[in-house]
């Protein structure tokens, strides 16, 4: 077989562990004779149109090694969102570098943009085989148990809300923490799995699976500060009304948006600001706090699951795998086979692009306020080791000698 080139890129939100998929590719990509080059894309798709390439053949393997073990896109991401013009302009330029193999990792528009080029080297008769390696902190790709990078930031949400829920416990009033999702309310629910005794936050979970009603919020708040004498809430950014309109557009005067056209949900702080404000308002809470988690749980370096950074790897392996040893082009999904092990299969592009994946029912309680037992079950594994605990002091009261009741 002729040597070829390959071509990797990585594109949308940065993870924790979507360089290990990058190094994944490069050293799996080096054990087979077929592979004369490894090429890498600077800033993703916009790269490639730029002809901004990275000869990776020439990195040495320790310090692959050292890059896989730190967070963010090594190579750059893009948001570009490329249509089928900026796809074919795409394919040039791997056909004028004679790439053979075209890695892309990344979410549900980036493998939109591996189908689009491979249909583009069909019609040209080019041989070009096109692999998605699916990454995403939202878990939303269809077809798959899970999504690399996912685990390390809902890692993070966990243990950011067990440390909220200390904190809260301390000095009580209600604490409201936003957590990106804009269809898929994963990482949102991760939350949960920061709780350790039944009365710890958070208390309240909100998901945009579920319709979001201001005035039932501010009652399920009253009645869990009533009864506890705090609250701890977790909101995902894409909450919307019973007509699909997000939240912030309901209470915000002003409203921004990204460059897609997409109302900007938690960026700016807003939402978490607004929640708090109609808590002061209408509840008449004194001590109310609010966060937005934002860019903070992608590329926490400090909070990676050491099995989102073996998985991570393995469909990097597995993507070079597939592009040398068979004959289709397709994205690599993940499927859970044990408790606790995965398998990795080839699914057809136009299986996972463009689509959304979100939280099934049965992983969200009746009340819709917090999740089951089956979510804690499907998320506690991918946490991995090394989870750290919080724990309290018994209440062995002494009895009052001048305050007697």
């Amino acid at each position: 077989m002729t040597p070829q080139k390959i071509l990797v890129a990585q594109g949308g939100g940065p993870t924790a562990v979507i360089n290990q998929s990058l190094a994944g590719v490069v050293l799996e990509a080096r054990k087979f004779a077929s592979v004369s080059k490894v090429y890498g894309a600077h800033h993703g798709v916009r790269g490639i149109i730029d002809e901004d390439l990275l000869d990776l053949t020439q990195e040495t393997s320790h310090n692959l090694e050292m890059v896989a073990n730190t967070p963010s896109s090594a190579l750059g991401s893009t948001r570009d969102k490329p249509d089928a013009k900026y796809c074919h302009e795409i394919f040039k330029v791997l056909q004028a570098h004679e790439i053979g193999a075209f890695f892309y990792v990344g979410g549900n528009d980036s493998s939109d943009t591996v189908r689009i080029v491979a249909e583009e080297a069909i019609k040209a008769n080019y041989p070009l085989r096109c692999v998605h390696i699916p990454k995403t902190i939202d878990n939303d790709l269809v077809g798959n148990d899970h999504t690399p990078g996912f685990p390390s930031a809902a890692r993070f949400v966990a243990q950011a809300f067990a440390g909220a829920n200390l904190d809260n416990a301390a000095l009580p009033g209600v604490y409201v923490a936003v957590v990106m999702g804009r269809h898929a309310g994963f990482l949102t629910a991760a939350s949960a799995l920061g709780k350790k005794f039944p009365e710890d936050g958070p208390h309240l979970i909100y998901v945009p699976e579920r319709v979001f009603d201001i005035d039932k919020f501010l009652a399920d708040v009253k009645r869990t500060y009533e009864r506890l004498g705090r609250c701890v809430i977790a909101v995902s950014e894409g909450i919307h009304d019973a007509a699909g309109a997000p939240i912030i557009t309901k209470l915000a005067e002003q409203i921004e948006h990204d460059a897609h056209g997409n109302v900007q949900l938690s960026g700016t702080g807003a939402l978490a600001d607004l929640l708090c404000e109609e808590i002061k308002n209408k509840l008449k809470i004194k001590r109310v706090r609010g966060d937005t988690f934002g860019y903070l749980q992608r590329s926490f370096i400090g909070c990676v699951s050491d099995v989102d950074q073996r998985e991570a790897r393995e469909v990097g392996e597995k993507a070079v795998q597939y592009a040398m040893w068979g004959d289709r082009n397709g994205s690599v999904s993940i499927k859970r086979t044990g408790y606790y092990s995965v398998d990795y299969e080839l699914v057809p592009l136009e299986s996972v692009a463009g689509k959304t994946r979100v939280m099934e029912d049965e992983l969200i309680s009746p009340c819709g306020t917090d999740v089951t037992d089956a979510f804690r079950l499907y998320l506690r594994p991918l946490l991995g080791s090394g989870m750290p605990d919080a724990f309290r002091l018994r209440p062995n009261k002494v009895a009052r000698v001048l305050h007697k009741s």
